[in-house]
């Protein structure tokens, strides 16, 4: 009979071996889900701690971490402890049994903590436990060969319970952890490298459109930076005015970068580029099959813009029925996608702009009178660059900074003829057209200088500036002669002497020439060689 008792357990000792590889099995998938969920130990930890107690009837389980920057082990995360034991719960490399296994990267098993001289007790969880012994299981959590942490728990002490198996249990979750840990710091290295980025383009845009860095120093711009630094703090409505090309765009991306809404969406909408038909859409979206095309809902720009900005260019080419939601807009900060029912609210700053005259639009019937002044809160003129011939030079050294930079050239001065060809032009498309025409410049000069004949055709036809080389000799060599002297007096600073020495004539000469061409040297006398 015995026999049969003893054959009937070795039999039954397999099954047994079988249902617990698969409970193990299943725990391990369940730990592993909530890991790759959320690989961040100190909110995902507790959750893999009760669920590995339900296997492994754990009392207490404890993840420690090693902190590099201070040495110490300290916990983060626990299951059953009090709030004053996860205070408690810090040790030295080499401290204690958890300090022991930190140390040397080797589990430690201890079948009764009471006689174990190297348990410290450091969470006092144990302390009112008077009748049952209590067994410790610790485990390192590795990455590679490092020692990153560590991986405990409390069991109730069993003679006859061996504690082998969960040691190795407990090894292949310290395992799991480890790679949740490195999966965690990567994504932590990740987002503060793409907050880094996102800090370093935010403060490349802020400077690069700040007041200081529109270019000019005339009276008039001046206005026009107190303008922006007043109005820039607030959210009131903009309306920049001014001929086109005069750069009202820059001005719209100064206010809004130097204002609280700096970090949120700056969203531009070139309300002349848009058909009628196709700009309500563009503004406030549409739904699904709101019109032919529409084949599936849009966000419109408002929407983009929300806690922002927009800034809609060219106003004044607004239709009257596009006029009426804006208008809305204004008033109520909502409105409805084109074939919606929805009411939709948004938090966008406006910034307005146009070169048309609007109060003229209004008297012919072409722009709402209640949108003009719902606009034209704080109204900016930004003048044409006619206005502000002392900003010339200045724009243009600037332009051809950009360039050469751009083009992979070193243009290092614009000559006093070419400067003076374009200071005396009138500029009809105003910084744009300057822009564009010491682009052309940069590309042609083929050396560091860019000269008069490097210039466009438009502006070397004025005969004021001295530099058409064309009609009888005489004259011809008499605008040569008079673009080298007003060179050498520029590299000399004004100095007649060391300019009649490098052109080979006598400084009688040298006063007589400059007598003849109309030239003031003193006006050299604080100008850098470049």
């Amino acid at each position: 009979m015995s026999s049969l008792l003893t054959a009937s357990s070795h039999d039954q000792r397999p099954e047994r071996a079988r249902e617990r590889e698969l409970a193990e099995l299943r725990l391990l998938l369940n730990l592993s889900q909530v890991l790759d969920e959320n690989p961040d130990l100190a909110e995902s930890g507790p959750l893999v701690l009760q669920t590995l107690s339900e296997h492994v009837a754990m009392m207490r389980g404890v993840i420690y971490m090693l902190r590099d920057e201070s040495a110490e082990i300290t916990i983060e995360a626990a299951f059953g402890l009090t709030e004053r034991g996860l205070q408690r719960g810090v040790y030295g490399v080499g401290e204690g049994v958890v300090g022991q296994v930190v140390l040397t990267g080797e589990p430690a098993l201890v079948p009764k903590v009471s006689e174990e001289p190297r348990f410290l007790d450091r969470t006092e969880s144990r302390t009112h436990l008077t009748k049952e012994e209590i067994s410790f299981i610790c485990v390192p959590v590795k990455q590679g060969t490092k020692v990153i942490g560590a991986l405990s728990a409390d069991q109730v002490y069993e003679s006859d319970q061996p504690l082998e198996n969960d040691v190795r249990l407990l090894q292949t979750v310290a395992t799991m952890i480890a790679q949740a840990v490195w999966r965690h710091r990567e994504q932590q290295r990740e987002r503060h490298a793409l907050l880094e980025e996102n800090r370093r383009l935010h403060n490349e845009l802020k400077s690069r459109f700040r007041p200081a860095n529109i270019i000019g120093n005339s009276k008039a711009m001046q206005m026009v930076y107190d303008h922006i630094s007043r109005v820039g703090t607030s959210d009131c409505t903009v309306l920049i005015r001014g001929e086109s090309g005069v750069g009202k765009e820059l001005v719209a991306q100064a206010i809004h970068y130097n204002s609280s809404r700096s970090s949120r969406p700056f969203v531009k909408v070139n309300c002349a580029a848009l058909s009628p038909s196709l700009l309500e859409s563009e503004l406030f979206g549409h739904e699904q099959g709101a019109f032919t095309g529409a084949t599936k809902q849009r966000i419109g720009r408002f929407e983009m813009a929300n806690s922002g900005t927009i800034f809609l260019d060219e106003i004044g080419d607004f239709p009257m029925s596009t006029q009426i939601m804006l208008l809305r807009f204004l008033q109520e900060r909502e409105f409805e996608r084109v074939g919606g029912g929805k009411t939709i609210r948004a938090d966008v700053r406006i910034i307005a702009a146009t070169n048309r005259n609007l109060e003229e639009a209004i008297a012919t019937n072409e722009f709402r009178e209640d949108l003009y002044y719902r606009l034209n809160v704080f109204p900016i003129y930004v003048p044409p660059l006619r206005d502000r011939p002392t900003d010339i030079s200045l724009l243009a050294d600037y332009f051809a900074g950009r360039y050469s930079k751009i083009n992979n050239k070193t243009i290092t001065r614009i000559s006093t003829p070419a400067i003076d060809m374009l200071t005396s032009y009138h500029w009809p498309g105003n910084v744009r057209e300057l822009e564009n025409c010491i682009e052309r410049a940069v590309l042609l000069s083929d050396n560091a200088v860019i000269h008069g004949h490097h210039l466009p055709p438009t502006l070397q036809t004025a005969e004021a500036t001295g530099t058409v080389l064309k009609g009888k000799l005489e004259e011809v060599l008499g605008k040569i002669e008079r673009e080298m002297i007003l060179e050498s007096l520029k590299s000399h600073r004004g100095n007649m002497r060391a300019t009649a020495r490098e052109l080979g004539i006598t400084e009688r000469i040298m006063g007589l020439r400059v007598k003849q061409y109309g030239i003031n040297p003193k006006r050299f006398r604080h100008n850098s060689i470049t």
